[in-house]
């Protein structure tokens, strides 16, 4: 007979074993002080600098965000009230979906909980609708996805990451009247590195088929008005299902499509994870709607993160910490091994005050650990000297491979 708890913590021992046991840092972020936090850990509290945060543009912290948020609390109350049928659709979604289609051109746009629902629901509706669908997957895509494309059901083909050709040749194997899905992301989150986005489309539209883009860790960031790397290229009338998230640059919470008023419609009318879900708070959507508006019209914001992204990729590099390329604002450091990369982690936090997480594996691939820093543009120039020398006493400390 089974012991279920015995079963359990066996199963978290041998993540312990492995060194792959997350840890949680507790944090207290400080309002309108970004990056700096307070850790609680051990029964002291320390102040801390966080260097690996999604909230890329420091947009959780700023003033007219936060003032959005208090007046839509003081307005409607805290939370919506129910799901988007029932009761639940407020008058800040209803302005907050406009301004997500305006902002990326569409005719439409539709919100979620999270992007992790929004990629999910998106595309195992799609997927389980679109008669006799096959959907093509980039190997490298979020989990998200891989989650939504297997609760499709639907037949699908995995292609080389960032592989036009490999694409082209497995799209050609179907004839051009079948239902046809291919998604991929913008920016890659662990690697830092960029699709070939133009070139896709290219395939696509060769092929008949839809393309599925997930822009989460692109939109505020890339483009002029903060639109993506579809936007930054030239591609946004090209897209047919858009997918973004508002806890990243836009510094909230939710996750969103746009795209076609059909297509937005089909998947508010068919897809179950929005249908059954209730709706964001009022609060939230206020203060996403705020941040975007801001963005939009900040591109100077924008500069300033490549600078910050592109100055640390160079002086770790100088320093002869083994930065991997990246053409993005992501900035990961290699460590290829999962107890050392807690250690290196433990050790930043615990004797320099700096809080970057470990990335180990089902992240990243084994062998491939690594430390993923995100500078924002209100990392100061301190900051980094700061960062600099700490982490060049832990890779010393721990004997950790340097750049060749």
């Amino acid at each position: 007979m089974i012991d279920y708890d015995e079963y359990f913590a066996d199963k978290i021992n041998a993540l312990k074993k492995e060194g792959r046991y997350r840890v949680f840092a507790d944090l207290e972020r400080t309002a309108g002080d970004f990056p700096r936090a307070r850790n609680y850990r051990d029964g002291e509290i320390k102040d801390i600098t966080v260097w690996c945060s999604n909230d890329y543009m420091g947009m959780g912290q700023h003033p007219e965000v936060l003032a959005a948020m208090h007046e839509a609390i003081d307005k409607c109350g805290a939370g919506a009230g129910g799901t988007r049928n029932i009761s639940g659709t407020n008058h800040y979604h209803v302005l907050l979906e406009k301004e997500l289609a305006d902002l990326h051109r569409m005719e439409a746009a539709l919100l979620f909980g999270s992007g992790w629902t929004a990629n999910m629901t998106a595309l195992s509706t799609l997927g389980a609708m679109l008669p006799d669908c096959v959907i093509l997957s980039d190997v490298e895509n979020h989990n998200s996805m891989i989650e939504g494309i297997r609760h499709s059901r639907a037949e699908k083909k995995i292609f080389k990451h960032n592989n036009v050709e490999h694409l082209d040749s497995l799209l050609g194997q179907y004839p051009p009247e079948r239902a046809k899905l291919v998604a991929i992301e913008s920016v890659y989150s662990m690697d830092g590195d960029i699709a070939p986005l133009k070139e896709i489309l290219d395939v696509c539209e060769r092929h008949n088929a839809m393309n599925f883009l997930d822009e989460v860790h692109a939109v505020g960031m890339y483009g002029r008005h903060g639109a993506g790397i579809a936007e930054r290229d030239g591609q946004m009338h090209r897209v047919s299902v858009m997918q973004g998230t508002l806890a990243k640059a836009f510094g909230v919470v939710g996750g969103y499509i746009a795209g076609s008023a059909a297509m937005c419609d089909f998947i508010r009318s068919y897809g179950s994870g929005f249908i059954f879900s209730t709706s964001m708070p009022p609060g939230v959507a206020a203060a996403a709607l705020a941040s975007i508006r801001y963005l939009k019209e900040h591109n100077e914001l924008r500069e300033k993160h490549q600078e910050r992204a592109a100055t640390l990729k160079r002086r770790f590099a100088e320093a002869g910490i083994p930065v991997m390329p990246s053409s993005s604002h992501i900035v990961p450091v290699i460590v290829g091994d999962p107890v050392q990369c807690k250690q290196a982690s433990d050790r930043l936090l615990d004797e320099h005050g700096i809080y970057v997480q470990p990335i180990n594996y089902p992240t990243v691939e084994r062998g491939t650990e690594r430390l993923r820093f995100t500078p924002t543009p209100l990392h100061s120039d301190a900051d980094m000297d700061h960062l600099l020398a700490a982490t060049k006493t832990v890779w010393e400390q721990l004997c950790l491979k340097t750049a060749a």
